[in-house]
């Protein structure tokens, strides 16, 4: 399996849904379509190549010799990240998990009327570092005043 190849395409499928969040026109339509076609599309290829992995159907590229690759020990999450299939899936948890929250940052600041410069340094955050722009964001709606349930439910 190519997982270089199919790395760089989830990459590159991942940013194009980032860019619209951060520059597309504020319109309905833009927050279902980054989470159907970037979301929801990522985490379909993950589930794909996440199931015949752990079951031992495809190669996950890595080294011979070392430890079973699991979930339930830090030995086995080593293990599955040790390899490029392994790093792959991985990543592409992160990128399906990071642009949906990022597409409900933007979603729920167009309904509060935050402007989007200010969702652009949020949503980069998001990007680069989840929670850390999970975290600004929730700040931000904070000091804007909202009540904090507001700020946590999708409204």
């Amino acid at each position: 399996m190519n997982w270089e190849m199919i790395f760089g395409v989830a990459n590159a499928w991942a940013l194009l849904g980032w860019l619209a969040l951060a520059f597309a026109p504020k319109r309905e339509i833009v927050a279902p379509i980054v989470f159907f076609a970037g979301s929801v599309l990522l985490a379909c290829l993950y589930a794909v190549l996440i199931i015949p992995l752990m079951a031992g159907l495809i190669s996950d590229g890595g080294p011979t010799g070392r430890p079973a690759a699991d979930l339930t020990s830090l030995a086995g999450v080593m293990a599955l990240f040790d390899s490029p299939g392994g790093a792959t899936i991985g990543w592409i948890h992160y990128l399906a998990f990071d642009l949906f929250v990022g597409t409900w940052i933007s979603r729920n600041a167009d309904r509060h009327k935050i402007s989007r410069w200010l969702q652009i340094p949020i949503l980069f955050f998001t990007l680069m570092a989840g929670p850390i722009g999970l975290l600004l964001y929730l700040l931000l709606r904070q000091i804007k005043g909202e009540k904090p349930q507001n700020a946590v439910l999708p409204s």
